[in-house]
């Protein structure tokens, strides 16, 4: 078996480098609640939308090294930039051993999943995989490994992760994960242990207030490589003596800043109407880079990279 493992392994698994940052989809939330409460959110951390023909979600249930038992969902439509798709368990009534999923859930989802073993009937101790065609871009878990086995229960908090007595309270199970900020891109290789707070933060069992859009660092990277409508100039830069000014070709409301994890650190009003320039004084932020981003009456925005010394 361990032999056939790592023959599919070989044959799946592509180095992660293979993708470049905030350039592929990959899992931004996870929701694990009761019943068949269960959803799985997928972001486009691009600048461009992208069509999901070809892209499924895969499980591999109870520590197989396949997903013939944990099913597979090929995705439809196509996701914008910078934005999500959710996906939401798809059973609609409730049957003897099997509870409906929840309609306020089902409302948030872009994609009903399909009937059991579809992919969204994950218990706590499946891996989660996010494909394209025949390629892993994103796996939440370890496949090849059942957590808190025998009898299966969840990845936990404490290493080796592996859910066992003592070893940490369960993550994965009872809980909704959301993707860190910080995460450009989606995990390519099955992990050698899988630390479930490594990239993810928690929720409590049955929320899901936050589906339906992902804070990244992304939003403003990608920000940056779109079509600029305006010719903006910020000078100093670097920022010395806490002050900056920006100068645009198009009236500025106000400016936004934004650390390097997606961090919103600082907003600003303009205080002189119609004007085409506007004058910061940052002193309350630490000396670091940052993106700085101008918004215009237009509605549209500009974002430019700023140091402050």
């Amino acid at each position: 078996m361990k032999k056939l493992y790592s023959i599919t392994c070989a044959l799946f698994f592509v180095s992660a480098s293979a993708f470049s940052q905030c350039n592929e989809l990959f899992i931004s939330e996870y929701v694990e609640g009761s019943g068949n409460d269960k959803a799985i959110e997928i972001y486009n951390p691009t600048a461009a939308p992208i069509n999901l023909t070809g892209y499924s979600i895969r499980r591999y249930s109870n520590g197989a090294v396949d997903y013939t038992a944990g099913g597979i969902t090929n995705l439809t439509g196509t996701i914008a930039p910078l934005s999500v798709f959710v996906v939401v368990n798809g059973q609609t009534t409730s049957t003897t051993n099997s509870p409906a999923c929840s309609l306020e859930l089902q409302a948030l989802s872009d994609q009903l999943d399909g009937a059991y073993p579809a992919p969204t009937y994950m218990n706590g101790n499946d891996a989660m995989v996010l494909a394209k065609a025949e390629v892993i871009i994103d796996v939440l878990g370890k496949i090849g490994e059942n957590p808190g086995a025998p009898g299966g229960t969840a990845w936990s908090s404490v290493f080796p992760y592996d859910g066992n007595a003592g070893a940490g309270a369960w993550i994965t199970k009872d809980h909704t994960m959301l993707r860190k900020a910080s995460v450009q891109t989606g995990v390519t290789v099955n992990p050698d242990f899988f630390d479930p707070l490594a990239q993810y933060d928690t929720l409590p069992n049955n929320t899901w207030t936050s589906l339906g859009a992902h804070d990244c660092i992304c939003n403003t990277i990608n920000t940056i490589n779109e079509a600029k409508t305006s010719s903006v100039r910020i000078f100093p830069n670097p920022v010395l003596n806490n002050e900056l000014n920006i100068s645009s070709s198009k009236i500025i409301t106000g400016i936004q800043i934004t650390n390097m994890i997606g961090q919103v650190v600082f907003t600003s009003k303009n205080q002189v109407a119609s004007t085409t320039s506007m004058k910061v004084l940052v002193n309350e932020l630490p000396h670091g880079v940052y993106y700085l981003q101008t918004q215009h009456i237009d509605r549209s925005s500009s974002v430019e990279k700023i140091v402050i010394r």
